[in-house]
């Protein structure tokens, strides 16, 4: 048994709980949520946002501190923030005090998922780009399920968020426990030793000024910030353009975004694999593109399964972007860097996340006077995404990565 309960198959169940989780706080039950507590479009981005603004700012350093004191430590500390804020949504009286609350939430995958996609990295040499994306897909089965039980519940329950919190705080409490009893073994990095005063702060700083320094890792985190900018807006505002302009079911609408997930979850192993065969480039362009090219024409679209066909478009670009950028981030990184590597990924990430929403709010906001604000919203963020990949083809080369073997 405990040969084919390996430390990565843990790791991914460890994922696929600890997303469960996450996700279910957020589409489709936040945007309600917030509306309920008086919010308008710009106020509802935001709050939608927040959890990942704080991603931009702790991933980097999560990740990097995970290269010096080991990753246990930090998936532990991560683990506490799944556990504990969740049970505080029930209390909360005003959109300011959720806003708040967002932010704290935001440290669970701020620190989780760095060091976990480390840890995995660390594992694994040859066939690296396969693994990230089973990894992926495990946290998206997850994602997956998030919305379509945020969505089921909302309408069984009445709208009662209290309930739905509760179950978030239980699936966080469960992950806690998960990963206090998780074997990581040569994945916990950095190998036990004595370090002199001041020497785990050097290493600290060292690690942080290689990756920043490193303009083709920039770039090709930029370039999965930009997917995410189209996710976040879309996982913001579906909900509210599907319940409002295409008169859908809060229900409705979680199939739909399962769909998207599902699509991201069952993809991810075989777009990893054919990056680790064809290089990460063409791959990371042509998943790019595809989201860039579905996100306007959602905005044209009122037919409940034609949305779900777009969705699992979408779904796809995702799970043709991700592991590529993933593997080819560890790829221009140094071993035992991976966790400041994934860091700064990680980051740049949220920057997109956290500002897909906030532009989407304040793009509805501004052409609120159209009949359909959300199309031309979709276009700009579409063309912002374009021109990421643009960017991307022109100033990074590729890596084929040719390490001989793995650890676990």
């Amino acid at each position: 048994m405990r040969r084919f309960v390996t430390p990565f198959i843990l790791l991914c169940f460890v994922g696929l709980v600890a997303r469960l989780g996450y996700q279910l706080a957020r589409s489709p039950v936040l945007p309600e949520f917030a509306r309920s507590l008086g919010a308008g479009p710009e106020l509802i981005g935001l709050t939608v946002g927040a959890s990942t603004v704080t991603g931009v700012f702790i991933k980097l350093p999560a990740g990097a501190l995970s290269d010096i004191l080991g990753r246990r430590r930090m998936l532990l500390l991560g683990a506490l923030f799944f556990a504990l804020p969740p049970f505080v949504y029930p209390v909360l009286a005003n959109v300011y005090a959720l806003l708040a609350l967002r932010f704290v939430h935001g440290f669970a995958t701020a620190i989780f998922s760095p060091v976990a996609s480390a840890a995995v990295a660390d594992l694994f040499a040859a066939g690296r780009g396969e693994r990230l994306g089973w990894f992926a897909s495990a946290s998206e089965v997850g994602s997956a399920l998030a919305p379509l039980a945020g969505g089921f519940l909302l309408t069984w329950s009445n709208n009662n968020f209290a309930l739905v919190y509760l179950i978030v705080g239980m699936l966080g409490v469960v992950t806690l426990l998960l990963v206090a009893g998780l074997p990581l073994g040569k994945a916990d990095n950095p190998p036990s030793r004595t370090f002199q005063q001041g020497e785990r702060w050097s290493l600290f700083r060292k690690g942080m000024g290689q990756v920043v320094r490193n303009r083709s890792l920039l770039i090709a985190s930029s370039a999965e910030g930009a997917m995410f900018l189209g996710v976040g807006a879309l996982s913001g505002f579906l909900p509210l353009y599907a319940t409002r302009q295409a008169a859908l079911s809060v229900s409705q609408v979680g199939v739909i975004l399962a769909g998207q997930l599902a699509t991201a979850m069952v993809a991810k192993p075989l777009t990893g694999r054919l990056s680790d065969e064809l290089g990460r480039k063409p791959l990371i362009l042509s998943g790019l593109v595809l989201c860039a090219v579905v996100l306007p024409v959602v905005a044209l679209t009122t037919s409940f399964p034609l949305l779900i066909l777009e969705g699992v478009a979408f779904g796809l670009g995702m799970a043709i972007v991700t592991p590529s950028t993933t593997a080819l981030v560890t790829d221009l990184s140094k071993a035992g860097g991976y966790g400041a590597a994934l860091g700064v990924f990680g980051s740049i990430w949220d920057v997109g996340e956290a500002a897909g929403p906030i532009l989407a709010g304040a793009l509805i906001g501004a052409f609120a006077a159209a009949g359909n604000a959300y199309l031309p919203t979709f276009v700009i963020i579409g063309a912002l995404m374009a021109a990421a990949a643009l960017l991307f083809s022109a100033l990074v080369k590729d890596v084929i990565p040719t390490a001989p073997g793995s650890v676990g």
